[in-house]
């Protein structure tokens, strides 16, 4: 066992060492420790234990740190690098992993000593990010049911036990599901209207998977599938309307039929969410979720939804007219349908604005858009990130480390990983942020943070480089947003470093906060440099660029509003045992969000792993409730003049110390005032949005 790369003691993850067979002995081993000293901990808070942060937190977290320090990396490899073997393996811990986290969760001893040491003594001394921690601890033990006995203890275990492993299905058929489809095409006709890029990408594609090298870009055949490479700028460019039908309703279809059908596994979760929460003692899910954020309670959360609902709907009816109107005048004869919108969205956007998104792509090779990211962060938060590449053992030659320094000190102060292209059928969908490594201060030594930030951009094709659409450059700022929060910290007790214990949704403030930098003309110049000639993205572009800024910006409003209602619906006002379904929920909730009448046949829901498999269950507001967030904070560097460097880097420094150095140690709102100097306000999101006149 002492050869076991899991067992790592310090550092980064061995992951080139790491293998699925390592896991279950490695895991094995470590909980049999963890629950040991657990034992002892327990039997050591007596009557007269005298609680402190020092013999209490601290213990508690020397003893967990060691199970999560090998967890982590095996939960990252299952999203990045998916396969049966370290599925298997995942999953034959995974209970194990849950019952331990029970285990101190509802420890009646550490909880009473946690009550003990907030009302004692030596709680006004201590500063006010491990006051947090210690509420955070409270609350989180409450919510994962310490104060339940007999009967409802046992059931209350049994359901978590039973959705940690169901949303590990739900995320697996998911995956599999995907993986499964393909469209392969042989004709020339069948690829009329795509763009180079993709008509390269859909031929690589063929070859890897058949493993051989009979497609060529000009003959094929061509492999599309559904992964975001693939299927984005099919349906936004082919001109066979009969294969965008088919392409489009395999994606409402992801995960809805035969052996990776999530449908009754939907039900079953929000049934045992619906569950877990009377046991508790709440209503409904959604009421057990808003008690640890900012929110003050689903009223809140509607009203926010509706007001900008209000705020889109005309501006989402004239959209979709002008769509009809125009689709009409290029001689379409249907009915606009689902997979015909995002067709001529882009075909409209190109007569109004004159460029294409196949145009841009050259301009931005994944090189050129780190270096003139890096160089942003550099002058409004005065950070150098430098290469790193070699320094670090990686999952897969992709990855990418990359080390953080202060400028003003010269000192690393952080580091991550980057992971940026699709790999079809092994790397689930989306992008995301996750920690490596908290910071964390023991003594003398410190612990740096560490990143990973996950993309599903293309990747290189022939001997080019990467080349990113603008929606994958946004995806990547976005990303890096998150990891600047985690990375800048300077809270060193990692239960409030970075995001940690940041309410979820305030989460996505520092990721749609660099999102805003896109549309600042001197940040798209030096983000790009053609992929032949290194020449700068033309003003003629970065003018369009920003002229097309808010197109159809209502009725991607909408989008978001549907999804986010439709979450709160299920988690709150839903009956999982009623005769409705979770779908009938969604297209109701579509009626009242689209203009376009949904398709009773959609079943998004089976592909909705944000809600059912991830963290945003009763969330997925969150976007929208950050993004008021976001868009006052970067208001602020507009009113300080974007162009007016003194006065970027003077507010740049405030942001800096603020919303991403304090992390978890200090309620959201106050770092927001703190930032602001006031309470946020939507204003600034409906006018970056274009829904209001500035």
């Amino acid at each position: 066992m002492n050869k076991n790369p899991l067992l790592f003691s310090s550092g980064l993850p061995p992951f080139d060492q790491i293998k699925p067979e390592h896991i279950v002995p490695a895991l094995t081993e470590l909980l049999a420790t963890a629950n040991k000293q657990i034992d002892i901990f327990e039997a050591n808070i007596t009557n007269d234990f005298i609680p402190t942060w020092k013999n209490l937190i601290a213990p508690i977290d020397d003893i967990e740190r060691p199970v999560f320090r090998a967890w982590g990396p095996v939960g990252h490899l299952v999203g990045v690098m998916n396969s049966d073997e370290i599925r298997a393996a995942y999953e034959g811990v995974q209970p194990e992993i849950v019952k331990f986290g029970l285990r101190t969760a509802q420890s009646k001893g550490i909880y009473d000593a946690l009550l003990k040491l907030k009302n004692g003594s030596e709680w006004a001394g201590l500063i006010a990010p491990r006051q947090r921690i210690v509420d955070r601890n409270i609350l989180v033990m409450k919510l994962s049911g310490v104060g339940l006995e007999g009967q409802k203890k046992i059931r209350y275990n049994e359901v978590a036990q039973e959705l940690a492993a169901i949303k590990t299905k739900y995320s697996n058929n998911a995956l599999d599901s995907t993986k499964s489809w393909s469209m392969v095409l042989t004709k020339k006709d069948e690829i009329d209207g795509l763009p180079e890029f993709a008509v390269a990408f859909a031929s690589q594609e063929h070859n890897r998977t058949t493993k051989s090298s009979t497609s060529t870009p000009e003959n094929g055949p061509w492999r599309f599938t559904q992964d975001a490479p693939s299927v984005i700028p099919f349906m936004e460019n082919s001109k066979r309307r009969d294969l965008r039908e088919k392409m489009y309703r395999a994606r409402i279809g992801i995960a809805s039929t035969g052996d990776f059908d999530n449908t009754p596994i939907i039900n079953k979760i929000l049934s045992l969410k619906q569950e877990q929460s009377k046991l508790l003692g709440f209503n409904t899910f959604a009421e057990q979720s808003l008690a640890s954020k900012m929110a003050d309670n689903v009223q809140a959360v509607d009203r926010l939804l509706e007001e900008l609902l209000s705020a889109s709907w005309s501006g989402a009816q004239k959209e979709h007219a002008d769509l009809e109107l125009y689709a009409k005048e290029k001689g379409f004869k249907e009915k606009l349908l689902e997979w015909d919108v995002a067709y001529y969205s882009e075909r409209l956007k190109e007569e109004q604005y004159q460029y294409s998104e196949d145009e841009l792509r050259p301009y931005f090779p994944i090189t050129k858009v780190l270096d003139g990211m890096f160089s942003l962060v550099r002058k409004i938060f005065s950070i150098r990130v430098e290469s790193a590449d070699g320094e670090a053992p990686v999952w897969h030659p992709d990855v990418r480390y990359f080390k953080i320094f202060d400028v003003t000190s010269n000192q690393q102060i952080a580091s991550f990983y980057l992971d940026p292209f699709a790999r079809s059928g092994v790397k689930r969908a989306g992008a995301w942020m996750d920690d490596c490594i908290q910071r964390r201060k023991e003594g003398t030594i410190l612990d740096l943070p560490v990143a990973h930030l996950v993309c599903n951009g293309t990747p290189p094709l022939g001997n080019k480089p990467g080349l990113m659409s603008f929606n994958e450059i946004n995806t990547l700022f976005h990303e890096f947003g998150h990891g600047l929060q985690h990375m800048l910290t300077v809270v060193d007790d990692a239960g409030a470093s970075g995001i940690n214990g940041v309410e979820w949704d305030a989460v996505e403030l520092a990721s749609q906060f660099m999102e805003n930098w896109l549309y600042h003309q001197p940040l798209l110049r030096s983000i790009s440099g053609h992929v032949d000639t290194n020449t700068p993205l033309p003003e003629v572009y970065v003018t369009k660029i920003l002229a097309a800024r808010n197109f159809r910006a209502a009725s991607g409003m909408l989008r978001q509003l549907q999804l986010g209602m439709t979450d709160i619906e299920l988690h709150h006002r839903f009956d999982a045992n009623s005769k409705d379904t979770a779908h009938d929920v969604f297209i109701r909730i579509a009626a009242r969000t689209s203009v376009l009448p949904p398709r009773p046949e959609n079943r998004f829901l089976c592909n909705f792993s944000h809600i059912f498999a991830g963290g945003y269950s009763a969330g997925y507001y969150s976007y929208k409730w950050a993004e008021v967030l976001s868009a006052d904070a970067f208001s602020a560097f507009e009113e300080a003049g974007l162009d007016n460097d003194k006065a970027i880097e003077e507010t740049g420094t405030r942001y800096r110390n603020t919303v991403l150095a304090m992390g978890g140690g200090t309620h959201p709102m106050d770092v927001f005032k703190k930032f602001r100097g006031r309470e946020p306000s939507t204003k600034a999101l409906l006018q970056h949005s274009g829904l209001i006149s500035k």
